[in-house]
C-alpha cells in the first residue's frame, strides 16, 4: 500500500480518555510528517466534511465507534482503523498500549486492506419511504416498550420462507455474526463472506433455527403487530413501524474498508481472545 498523507483521527465526546490517546496520535502524526484532522465519532457532518481529504482515519473507542466510522468512509472508500477502547474490540487493530509500534508501520504503507459487505434496509409504509439505512452489522426487526410478539413475514428473493412470531428478527453480516446475532444463538462467519444471516430472537412456536442466506439475497420482510414495533440499523439508527410495513434488506453498493497487520487468519484467534475476555496477542 502507498505511504499515508492525511490522517483522520476521531475521538469518543463521552470518553474522556479517548481524547487523551487522540491528542498523543495527533502529536505524532504530525512529527512523522503526516496531516491529522480531529473530529468525534458522533460528529457526523464534520466527519464527512473531512472524509474526502483523508487516506485513513483512527478510531479510538469501541465497536460502535468504529462502525459509526466506517458507514461515512465506505462511499468515499476511505480504510477504517482502530484503537480499542471499549469493551471487546472485535474490530480493533490496536490497543492503547501498541499503537506507538502499528501505527507507524501503516504510515509507511505496510498494511493490507479487509474487504466487509455492508446491507441496506429500507422501511416503507404503503408506497410511502419512512426509512432508508446503511448497515455494517445487522438490520433488527422488533418488538416496541410492550412484551408482545411480533410477527416478521419474510421472503428471500421473492419466495416465501417463513413468518416468525418472536421478540425480533435480526437480519445480520458476516461482521454482524459476532454481534447480537451471536448473543441471540445466531451463527459465526468469517468477515470476508457476503451472506446474510436470519437469526430470530425468542422465537415461539414458529421456525427457531437461524438461516444463512446465499450470496447476493434480498430480504423483505412484512411486519404484524397489533401495537408498536421498531427496526434498528446497527443499534444506531431507530424507526417505529406499524402493522403492515414492509421492509427490504439487500447488500448496499458500498464495503467497508479496513486496515490491517495482522495475518490474514487472524479472525479465528481475535474471536477466542474476545470472547475469553483477553486481549489478542497480534
Amino acid at each position: 500500500m502507498l505511504k499515508l498523507k492525511s490522517v483522520g483521527v476521531l475521538d469518543h465526546p463521552k470518553v474522556p480518555k479517548t481524547g487523551e490517546v487522540a491528542t498523543q496520535i495527533d502529536t505524532a502524526l504530525h512529527e512523522w510528517g503526516v496531516r491529522s484532522f480531529r473530529a468525534n465519532t458522533w460528529d457526523t457532518a464534520a466527519l464527512e466534511r473531512i472524509v474526502p481529504e483523508l487516506d485513513l482515519i483512527v478510531v479510538l473507542g469501541g465497536d460502535g465507534s468504529t462502525l459509526r466510522a466506517a458507514r461515512v468512509a465506505a462511499p468515499h472508500r476511505v480504510p477504517v482503523t482502530s484503537v480499542n477502547m471499549g469493551r471487546l474490540g472485535f474490530l480493533s487493530e490496536m490497543t492503547p498500549d501498541n499503537w506507538h509500534d502499528r501505527l507507524p508501520r501503516m504510515v509507511r504503507g505496510e498494511y493490507w486492506i479487509e474487504e466487509r459487505m455492508m446491507m441496506r434496509a429500507e422501511t416503507y409504509r404503503d408506497d410511502t419511504v419512512l426509512s432508508m439505512y446503511e448497515a455494517l452489522n445487522d438490520v433488527v426487526i422488533s418488538r416496541g416498550t410492550l412484551a408482545r410478539i411480533v410477527r416478521c413475514e419474510t421472503s428471500v428473493d421473492g419466495s416465501a420462507l417463513t413468518t416468525f412470531a418472536c421478540d425480533g428478527l435480526i437480519v445480520a453480516t458476516p461482521t454482524g455474526s459476532t454481534a447480537y446475532a451471536l448473543a441471540a444463538g445466531g451463527p459465526i462467519l468469517p468477515p470476508t463472506l457476503k451472506n446474510f444471516v436470519l437469526v430470530p430472537i425468542a422465537p415461539h412456536l414458529s421456525l427457531d433455527k437461524p438461516v444463512v442466506l446465499s450470496q447476493g439475497s434480498t430480504v423483505k420482510v412484512i411486519v404484524h403487530t397489533d401495537h408498536q414495533a421498531i427496526i434498528t440499523a446497527d443499534g444506531q439508527n431507530e424507526t417505529n413501524l406499524k402493522d403492515g410495513d414492509v421492509v427490504h434488506v439487500h447488500s448496499s453498493e458500498h464495503v467497508a474498508l479496513f486496515a490491517r497487520l495482522q495475518h490474514a487468519s487472524y479472525f479465528y484467534r481475535t474471536l477466542m481472545a474476545r470472547l475469553k475476555g483477553g486481549e489478542d496477542g497480534a
